[in-house]
């Protein structure tokens, strides 16, 4: 019986040559293509797939936010984080968020279908590099941190990231002032630049 896989990529021409590699495979069947994050969670809960493979860095919804709201509704679903960034930083929450597997995009395509075969059997697949690395420095934000830090990082204003948050300006600047001091910045982009090169946003 083939495995039942949903891609979500928000590049076109990545979606679609993954989802054309795992089609010659004759055990894996994608059942649906996701440009982004929320759609990847609408196919999810329509379809019910085995595996989701995943990208990190898409609009709507992050391949991590997706991974953590897919465990939160504990949904039967595996995921696979495929990606082009090697950091430790991300591999963490993506195991934080209860990924199955995390690969880079420079992997051969026979290791993809492998590690989706593996991983539907119940094992968990890591690039072995980036598994040494994981554990070396640790994540100094939280959650609210890191969710104020990346739209500062993106330029929105404190007033326009209270408003989407539904805070206030004032807990905004608090949570960024945080966030520069935990990571040594003079300010808001330095500090967006530093925890997305360590992979903490």
């Amino acid at each position: 019986m083939s495995i039942r896989v949903v891609v979500a990529e928000d590049q076109a021409m990545v979606r679609g040559a993954l989802a054309a590699l795992l089609a010659t495979e004759g055990d894996i069947e994608v059942v649906g293509q996701a440009q982004d994050g929320s759609e990847g969670l609408e196919l999810v809960l329509s379809l019910l797939p085995e595996v989701l493979l995943t990208d990190i860095e898409m609009p709507a919804m992050t391949g991590l936010e997706l991974a953590a709201e897919i465990q939160r509704r504990r949904l039967p679903v595996r995921v696979v984080i495929l990606t082009t960034f090697a950091r430790a930083g991300y591999l963490r929450r993506a195991l934080d968020a209860g990924v199955s597997g995390y690969l880079l995009k420079d992997a051969p395509a026979a290791t993809l279908a492998n590690a989706i075969r593996r991983i539907r059997a119940g094992a968990r697949v890591i690039d072995p590099e980036l598994a040494a690395e994981a554990w070396t420095e640790a994540d100094p934000l939280t959650d609210r941190e890191r969710q104020v830090l990346r739209y500062a990082g993106e330029g929105s204003t404190s007033a326009e990231i209270a408003q989407r948050l539904d805070l206030s300006e004032g807990t905004v600047r608090n949570y960024l002032s945080e966030a520069i001091g935990k990571l040594g910045a003079s300010n808001r982009t330095e500090a967006a630049r530093i925890a997305r090169q360590r992979g903490w946003l």
